[in-house]
């Protein structure tokens, strides 16, 4: 059973990988190379320079999504690269594999999926897409994938080819405000994870 340190012991932690705030906040959203080398840090920073004291673990992700702010884009690209695509079945941490529903999904679904993903790397990118789950199943995903990518409704594996669909330009209004919408969800995946684990 994955569980949290105690807060107590997370806010007075060192930027060290192994520190009870990097273990903390690998849980709450995932442990990723920009986790450890820029928000841990960048966290601990925070934490010290702040005028009120933070007491709970949602306001711990709260002060870890304005660090993220301020980040720039590629930073913040990087970081949500670490999330596993929607669909991956292997490789996933018990969390994001619970939040995924890995046993529940028809494998034409996921194929389905692992192109949708592609088409979206394709028109976003340096991107990944990122979605908060909220128990919804992987099919629902596929649908709401496809409706952000503007193609029809299909269990296809390979339509349509992900080089007919236009790209987005990297640093242009709209990439940027998917960019922006992949971190809030990650924000709100991490505060249903806190749920999830009982704490607060």
């Amino acid at each position: 059973m994955t569980s949290l340190p105690p807060i107590e012991h997370v806010l007075s932690s060192t930027a060290d990988p192994n520190s009870p705030l990097a273990q903390a906040l690998a849980i709450l959203f995932e442990p990723t190379p920009t986790l450890f080398s820029e928000l841990v840090p960048g966290l601990v920073s925070h934490i010290a320079s702040r005028s009120t004291p933070i007491t709970s673990y949602s306001e711990l992700i709260d002060a870890s999504l304005d660090v993220i702010a301020t980040w720039d884009d590629d930073l913040k690209a990087q970081f949500i690269a670490g999330h596993p695509r929607i669909g991956e079945v292997k490789g996933l941490s018990h969390l994001s594999a619970k939040e995924q529903a890995a046993t529940a999904t028809p494998p034409e679904v996921l194929a389905r999926l692992a192109h949708l993903n592609a088409c979206y790397e394709h028109v976003y990118p340096g991107l990944r897409y990122i979605t908060f789950v909220n128990g919804r199943s992987r099919a629902a995903i596929k649908d709401e994938m496809e409706g952000v990518l503007g193609v029809e409704p299909s269990l296809s594996a390979g339509q349509p080819s992900a080089s007919s669909i236009a790209v987005v330009q990297t640093g242009t209004k709209e990439w940027k405000d998917e960019l922006e919408r992949a971190v809030v969800d990650i924000g709100k995946i991490a505060q249903s994870r806190l749920k999830a684990l009982g704490s607060t």
